[in-house]
């Protein structure tokens, strides 16, 4: 399966053990919408299995993968993980996971310290085709981590 949502609720019927981050971050924010999507505003006190480790992505693997535990997971600290013990991608490629990147140069009339010309030159090559390559080409384990998309 790849839907996120369809896969939290069975989560939460089943009462199986799911570790959060619990640590305010992106990844528990994208987590906590996804949840909500599927009709549980607060997971925390709704679903019995759901525990907050409020620790990072590395320690909430760890928690997970000690306690047999789903988790939503980045993927480059998933590549990076080694201690996967019975762990497994189960749901992928739910657009609702994308998490996009961007380059933005600082106001530097409101930021005057800013070293506009150097920010606009590393903007600029990022998304250059030079650019986008390199950001395509980064892998861990043989496996792409970003998927670059900046427009012509």
């Amino acid at each position: 399966g790849n839907d996120i949502v369809a896969a939290l609720k069975k989560v939460a019927t089943a009462n199986a053990p799911f570790i959060s981050r619990g640590d305010k971050s992106g990844t528990h924010a994208a987590e906590l919408r996804f949840w909500k999507a599927g009709g549980i505003d607060n997971p925390a006190g709704r679903v019995p299995g759901y525990k907050e480790c409020g620790c990072g992505m590395g320690p909430a693997l760890n928690i997970a993968a000690s306690a047999n535990a789903y988790v939503l997971a980045d993927r480059g600290t998933w590549l990076s993980f080694k201690n996967r013990a019975d762990l497994g991608v189960l749901v992928e490629g739910d657009k609702r996971l994308f998490n996009q990147y961007g380059v933005i140069v600082v106001n530097p009339a409101k930021h005057p310290h800013v070293k506009k010309e150097l920010a606009q030159a590393f903007a600029d090559w990022v998304v250059s085709p030079a650019g986008q390559a390199s950001i395509a080409g980064y892998r861990i384990g043989g496996e792409q981590l970003f998927f670059p998309n900046a427009g012509p």
